[in-house]
């Protein structure tokens, strides 16, 4: 009997220790932080008849993680998740935009805000303290969750108009960014960059819109910690 509470407790001491070095080498592969991004958005039509009057201020904020595929951590899987605010000034010609207003020439002030989950190989250099230079390529999936318009048609304003339902269920595109990352202690880190996404689907469906292809792209400045 004192055998076997002997064995248990040397196991249980083991199993401890194995869980310790799991988590800590979780935590080791693993960074998690938090990000904002002002931006520069823009729908761009791709066909005539629908043209672009201005681009849009927007916002992306939200949580972002880093996962190393090795143990100097310069190679890594870049995601998160993150609330986008978009959109832009478009102006459509008789017998283009939504069905209610498409009977004449209207202009469309778009602010569409999105959920979004970026992506992304990541690859960056690991000095020992000192500054760090990172980039990334890959992609992203956006479902949207808001959509509303102010639309001026001969001379009459619609304010606030739901066209959620006249949007697309997601957007895929190309993501690219780069820039550096730099230490605030002994565990924070500050991240500043640059990243532009290109979406490749069309934002507004076009049974409803008659619009052809819309894309949505978009310009940010990232500033961001990782704890």
């Amino acid at each position: 009997m004192k055998r076997i509470f002997f064995l248990l407790i040397i196991t249980g001491f083991a199993g401890a220790a194995m869980a310790q070095n799991g988590y800590s080498a979780f935590r080791d592969r693993v960074r998690l932080g938090f990000k904002v991004d002002p931006m520069i958005s823009v729908l761009k039509p791709q066909e005539s008849g629908v043209n672009r009057t201005s681009t849009k201020g927007g916002l992306g904020f939200g949580l972002m993680a880093d996962f190393s595929l090795n143990d100097r951590g310069n190679y890594n899987i870049a995601t998160g998740f993150e609330v986008v605010l978009a959109g832009s000034k478009l102006k459509y010609d008789a017998g283009k935009g939504l069905s209610d207003y498409k009977q004449n020439p209207a202009e469309y002030n778009m602010k569409l805000t999105y959920i979004q989950i970026p992506l992304a190989l990541k690859l960056k250099t690991t000095s020992e303290g000192g500054l760090d230079w990172w980039g990334q390529f890959g992609t992203f999936f956006a479902f949207p969750v808001s959509g509303r318009a102010d639309i001026i048609s001969l001379n009459q304003t619609y304010d606030r108009v739901n066209i959620l339902k006249e949007m697309n269920r997601i957007n895929i595109g190309m993501l690219i960014g780069a820039g550096v990352e730099y230490p605030l202690g002994e565990t924070m880190s500050g991240v500043l960059g640059i990243v532009y996404q290109n979406g490749f689907v069309d934002v507004t469906r076009n049974g409803k819109w008659n619009d052809g292809r819309v894309n949505l792209n978009s310009f940010a400045l990232r500033v961001g910690v990782f704890f």
